[in-house]
């Protein structure tokens, strides 16, 4: 998967090599690209294929999902001293959501109020918030949707319009719209 960023000229990728990279221009006017961090399993990150990323709605953190059945969070500071190459803010992990789901996580999507969606080969949608009563980045469990799809559920997406709305997609062949009266 590759994802732009929300704000800045940065692409963010995923692979089967288990890492996520963070790409950037070069300065030389060259229209090349070049890969000015990467997060693997020596910096907190997967041990196992990066199926997808999101972004929260500020650009500062984001959520990728592995086959190693766990959602990471990462976070940015901008102010970061020293800044990574190009300017960049180097990421970091700041948590680990694992135990949610039993099958490999295929898609995940950072909603504009704030909650993750993650679906997952179990069949099942999960919606996590932060968790406010603790102090540091750390998630909870807002929703769990068991057999939401009769086969895998290999993507989720919110609205950009209407904030209760999630559709899914699976490999049963069905998409599905999924409307919370309250999510948060």
């Amino acid at each position: 998967m590759v994802q732009w960023h929300p704000f800045l000229d940065m692409l963010v990728t995923c692979s089967y090599d288990n890492t996520i990279k963070v790409w950037a221009e070069e300065d030389d006017d060259s229209e090349n690209w070049h890969c000015v961090q990467t997060l693997n399993e020596a910096s907190n990150g997967h041990s196992s294929t990066v199926w997808a990323l999101s972004f929260n709605s500020t650009g500062d953190r984001m959520v990728t999902c592995s086959d190693d059945l766990t959602l990471k969070i990462w976070e940015t500071d901008p102010k970061a001293t020293p800044p990574a190459e190009d300017g960049f803010a180097p990421w970091r992990h700041v948590s680990t959501l694992s135990g949610y789901h039993d099958r490999t996580i295929f898609s995940v999507h950072w909603s504009r109020e704030g909650i993750i969606a993650s679906g997952a080969a179990d069949d099942a949608i999960r919606l996590f918030v932060q968790n406010e009563e603790v102090d540091g980045p750390s998630y909870k469990l807002l929703l769990k949707k068991e057999k939401a799809h009769e086969m895998d559920v290999n993507a989720v997406q919110w609205s950009s319009h209407e904030t209760r709305l999630l559709a899914s997609g699976s490999d049963d062949g069905s998409i599905k719209i999924w409307e919370f009266a309250s999510v948060a």
